[in-house]
């Protein structure tokens, strides 16, 4: 009797989980369409009225990156613009590295240098804040664009992005940044991340100002009106932000602005890690934050995924459960057709699904247990205490 019992449970769950998986690959399928690349014919153009941006680039211990990316942006086709490259406390060669970019580049390119952190700020908010306000004050764009220091951009790039947004009326404008896979377990983790992320947010919705879970943020590329950043409240209103990126993006969205999103294919490029190990050790200070530094929210979330994307491996082996489990596979693979056709990552690491989601169930785990047992955050080389994030971090 028991056994009976344990096998219509069983099998009832495996169908649970593969509908809300076929559902998931339909929608998306559907969805993924009406979001617009700027690679296509169609969309290369240059903004009328030509709308000035100022670029901001917060940079610590980026010696590595920094002067490609610097140099990835004074080639821009657009001439609007002017970068301002913030050297934020390095102890490397980042600093002597923007100066001698700034010496060659005096129009395009400003460098400012923060020796200290004030009380009360993370450093990388501070520095966008601090970048922002030099910004306004003397070059008064009309845009402004956050990126990060190892970001990698074609030519076009902020021609394409600046005449999509003006089209568009977007008041923030994200590009989907494209992941440079140099190992077989980053391919692995991003496209697993990819795929999940569509359960997270339904990019195709994010022009629906009803929508209001569905808003985006991306640190390698947010483009806001100047106007509507300074209403916002800027980087000030989100200093103790870990993840600020998806801050600003939610906060944009709540308040009613006009947020657009877009893919481009090489357009932004960034490599993440080097490895599963640098994948995953740079998630550390992100997972909690983003389950607001809440265990509860933490253990929900790791069981959601055990049992949504690691258990249907398993009732592959059971009689009841195995046309259910297959159906789930094949509609997960399906998502990573999907998600391959813009990222250019290998839709085959599908075959390392159930990996990849246990690696980052640890991971999340790991993420939790280290800022408790710590009781805070250490990211580059600063230590910011628990309760400080969990008082001032904005409910997203």
């Amino acid at each position: 009797m028991l056994n009976g019992r344990l096998d219509v449970i069983l099998k009832l769950s495996a169908w649970f989980i593969a509908l809300l998986w076929i559902w998931k690959a339909l929608t998306s399928a559907v969805g993924l369409r009406r979001v617009p690349d700027l690679t296509t014919p169609a969309h290369n153009r240059t903004p009328p009225d030509r709308p000035s941006i100022a670029v901001i680039i917060p940079a610590c211990n980026e010696e590595k990156s920094i002067a490609a990316c610097l140099t990835s942006l004074l080639q821009q086709d657009y001439a609007a613009l002017h970068l301002i490259a913030v050297d934020d406390r390095s102890t490397d060669s980042t600093g002597a590295i923007i100066n001698a970019l700034a010496t060659q580049h005096p129009a395009k390119l400003t460098a400012l240098r923060i020796t200290e952190l004030p009380t009360g700020w993370l450093g990388k908010t501070h520095a966008m804040a601090f970048a922002a306000r030099h910004a306004i004050s003397l070059h008064h764009p009309d845009y402004l664009l956050f990126t990060d220091a190892d970001i990698f951009f074609r030519p076009e790039t902020l021609r394409l992005a600046l005449a999509q947004t003006v089209t568009t009326q977007a008041d923030h404008f994200v590009l989907l940044p494209t992941a440079t896979i140099k190992s077989a377990g980053e391919g692995m983790l991003l496209s697993y991340l990819q795929v999940m992320s569509l359960w997270a947010v339904r990019t195709w919705r994010i022009s629906d100002p009803k929508a209001l879970r569905d808003a985006v943020g991306v640190g390698a590329f947010n483009l806001l009106r100047t106007t509507v950043y300074q209403q916002l409240g800027g980087f000030e209103a989100l200093r103790m932000e870990i993840v600020e990126d998806l801050a600003l993006g939610t906060r944009i969205k709540r308040q009613g602005f006009r947020q657009r999103i877009a893919t481009g294919p090489g357009l932004v490029n960034v490599h993440w890690a080097s490895g599963v190990s640098g994948i995953l050790n740079g998630m550390t200070k992100n997972f909690f934050a983003i389950f607001h530094y809440n265990p509860a929210l933490v253990l929900l979330s790791c069981l959601s995924i055990t049992v949504f994307c690691i258990a249907p491996v398993f009732f592959v082996a059971l009689p009841n459960t195995r046309i259910a489990a297959i159906i789930t596979l094949a509609s997960v693979a399906l998502l990573y057709v999907l998600s391959s056709r813009k990222s250019r990552v290998s839709p085959w690491y599908a075959v390392l699904f159930p990996v990849s989601a246990a690696l980052i169930v640890s991971s999340i785990l790991r993420s939790m247990l280290t800022t408790l047992k710590q009781g805070g955050v250490t990211w580059r080389g600063t230590f910011y205490p628990l309760s400080e994030l969990r008082k001032k971090s904005s409910p997203r």
